[in-house]
């Protein structure tokens, strides 16, 4: 072989010598960054994820038991108890624990008891479903004879409900717009029982202990038990019988007057309490789950209005206050005022002459109640309805407060003034307007409307409070 030949073959052998050492370096650096990854993942398991991986492995063997807390009871201002708590019962079965055997007896067993559906009940037992319930709160009874059937895969729950007291017909209960009712949840909907779900409620506890794979208690395990605290019993300042009253004369008054609806409001004019809160039509908070939900709007707090010639009281009495009139000022009422570039007129468009305050007030004159707060001046009149509480929500202690405040004082017309002075062109609802004209009842203080003195042992924060004066008692007088 020439030396010439030599010479062409040893640079194809070095280059594959470093073709086959770039392989060894490039697989040498693939498995560290390989085995970085693993090492990375295992750190990030082991060490980042320990305690969470805990927990679960933890879960897989703890059984947690909730122990529901009782819900506080609601009494009017004479202890009677308008809302107990019940004792009812719910039934569900296990389909994978039925054999297909036994399911034709179990069904009959579950309709012939509980008046359901039998083909709906076969429907479930047939199904890959491991629960499922056949029927919801029934009474004590049902659950007794469900019991002596001794059915396969068939258990029952016992639960509590929510009893109001029977209202004037067998389609109401007493007070239902005011209470609210509980859902099964046992959450509070609507009226007191929303308002009051937390202090109602009260807090649940719980048991917790450790099982091993055949769900048998490990006695050895650590065992938590919180004991549930349960909710605070409610005192009202509601009367049970001036309710019930008041709820049959508002039915016979609308049923007469074919009306649409109605509502009714009585307070304490010391306290503020609320004595009576009713509303027609009603409903029965014991069937919530069958009522069309817009029967739960309660109109007293929900429905805001324009409130017309009761308004004057607060005009003349807030003018008389700041000095503006007196009761024997005497004014013209040609029956007619411009106002702000429009004609505003007495209702009954009439020429009165010369007349003071006291025949303005009782003969609900418009014009007068124009020129009291022209007399008293926008500022002074606006300032007037702030300190009623007319341009703020009153903050009753109750779900469902609809509130439309006025413009600001800066905003509002001369023409809108001049309604406001009788009660148009603005609005409010029933609680903010009672309110306001029992400033006068009170000795010219007012009182914050409330529905619940006690809570557990304790007085309402707001009966501690002091009533503001907003006119004077002479004024009041």
């Amino acid at each position: 072989m020439s030396t010439r030949a030599l010479a062409s073959r040893r640079p194809g052998r070095v280059e594959r010598v470093g073709s086959a050492r770039l392989r060894v370096v490039s697989m040498l650096l693939v498995a560290v960054v390989l085995a970085g990854m693993v090492w990375t993942r295992l750190a990030y398991w082991q060490v980042a994820q320990h305690g969470q991986l805990t927990l679960q492995a933890q879960a897989q063997y703890r059984e947690l038991v909730e122990l529901p807390a009782l819900r506080g009871a609601i009494f009017d201002r004479n202890l009677t108890q308008l809302v107990v708590n019940t004792t009812v019962y719910s039934a569900f079965v296990s389909p994978d624990q039925i054999a297909a055997t036994q399911r034709d007896a179990v069904a009959t067993g579950l309709s012939t008891v509980l008046e359901v559906d039998r083909a709906k009940v076969m429907t479930t037992l047939e199904s890959n479903v491991k629960f499922a319930y056949i029927a919801r709160r029934f009474a004590k009874a049902k659950a007794d004879q469900l019991r002596t059937l001794k059915l396969p895969g068939v258990g029952l729950q016992e639960e509590t409900q929510r009893s109001y007291l029977p209202g004037i017909s067998s389609g109401s209960t007493l007070a239902a717009n005011l209470l609210g009712f509980v859902d099964w949840n046992g959450d509070g909907n609507y009226g007191l029982e929303a308002n009051y779900q937390k202090a109602l409620g009260g807090t649940p506890g719980y048991i917790s202990s450790y099982r091993d794979l055949s769900n048998r208690e490990i006695v050895l395990g650590t065992h938590t038990h919180q004991d549930p605290v349960n909710g605070q019993d409610l005192v009202l300042s509601l009367d049970a019988n001036i309710q019930y009253a008041a709820e049959q004369a508002l039915m016979e008054g609308v049923k007469r007057d074919r009306a649409e609806s109605g509502s009714v409001l009585i307070m304490d004019p010391t306290t503020g309490g609320i004595v009576a809160w009713a509303d027609y039509p009603i409903y029965n908070a014991n069937n919530f789950n069958h009522t069309n939900t817009a029967a739960f709007k309660d109109n007293v707090l929900g429905y805001v209005y324009e409130p017309g010639s009761v308004m004057k009281v607060v005009t003349l009495s807030g003018a008389i206050n700041a000095g503006a009139i007196e009761p024997s000022t005497v004014i013209n009422d040609p029956g007619v005022l411009n106002v702000g570039g429009y004609r505003i007129y007495d209702w009954d468009r009439r020429n009165h002459g010369n007349v003071n305050y006291t025949y303005v007030l009782e003969h609900s004159l418009n014009v007068g109640a124009m020129k009291a707060m022209l007399a008293e001046g926008h500022a002074a009149f606006y300032k007037n309805l702030e300190a009623f509480g007319l341009t703020t929500p009153s903050g009753i202690d109750v779900a469902g407060e609809n509130h439309i405040a006025p413009p600001s004082a800066a905003k509002m017309q001369d023409s809108q003034y001049a309604t406001t002075a009788f009660g148009q062109g603005i609005d409010v609802n029933m609680v903010q307007m009672l309110a306001a004209i029992n400033v006068v009842a009170n000795g010219g203080k007012y009182a914050q409307p409330h529905v619940v003195e006690r809570i557990g042992t304790h007085l309402n924060p707001v009966l501690l409070q002091p009533q503001r004066q907003v006119i004077s008692a002479a004024t009041a007088a």
